[in-house]
């Protein structure tokens, strides 16, 4: 779902203005009220308002779409196929499925896309399909919340590598590149996000630092200030 930026852009910010674009000339189509869906097991649901801005009727379609590291189905979508009228909103339901406890948050994605009819007539033509793609975090029920969950992230030297790992509950959301401080070498996370559990070895040309500064996001996308973490280096 998602303007080329500099390391200075979270990606997660970005991703959230690119997710708006699409190759057609009409207006932006189907989209959601908030950049994130937090659906927390306690309750076992969560509601999202998705908004037809076109000037014609379309059909939404919603469906889960799992990350790589994370294939288990966990939510169902209601109703995964609805008609909007310009203008007007629909409200999808996401429905945590009977699983056991959750030790840990769980990340998905949901996409949203919005198909326009054909017009007859020598006016035919055809509305490109708009998609929306945003992520979903499953909270497991009584986790206390945690603002600043990138502070949890262990970053080391390990050779020639660095190494970080997140021990947390926590999915931590930040930009694919950070930085060695001082020097500036840049380090290429590959994705967005550190599941929780999870445990990253970054290639590098140089492994001299003492900090390791990164532009983290809050669990609903919002850029916030850089943060340092420190660097160990093992003996």
């Amino acid at each position: 779902m998602y303007p080329l930026f500099s390391f200075q852009v979270p990606a997660a910010f970005v991703a959230l203005c690119l997710s708006f674009m699409s190759t057609s000339s009409h207006a932006a189509g189907m989209v959601p009220e908030t950049p994130v869906v937090v659906v927390d097991q306690a309750s076992g649901e969560a509601t999202l308002n998705v908004r037809n801005s076109d000037d014609q009727p379309a059909l939404l379609y919603s469906t889960i779409e799992h990350i790589p590291e994370d294939a288990e189905p966990l939510l169902l979508l209601n109703p995964p196929v609805a008609r909007v009228e310009p203008g007007k909103s629909q409200q999808v339901r996401f429905i945590l499925r009977e699983v056991g406890p959750l030790k840990t948050e769980r990340l998905q994605r949901v996409v949203f896309e919005g198909i326009s009819p054909r017009q007859g007539g020598s006016g035919a033509q055809v509305h490109l399909t708009v998609r929306q793609n945003i992520p979903v975090i499953v909270r497991p029920a009584n986790l206390a919340i945690d603002r600043m969950p990138w502070k949890r992230l262990v970053w080391s030297v390990a050779g020639q590598q660095v190494r970080v790992s997140n021990p947390s509950p926590y999915v931590v959301r930040l930009s694919k590149a950070v930085n060695l401080i001082p020097g500036g070498v840049t380090l290429d996370l590959q994705r967005t996000y550190i599941l929780p559990g999870e445990v990253l070895m970054l290639d590098t040309s140089s492994t001299l630092g003492t900090h390791v500064r990164l532009f983290p996001a809050t669990t609903y996308g919002f850029a916030v200030d850089s943060y340092d973490a420190p660097l160990i280096v093992q003996r």
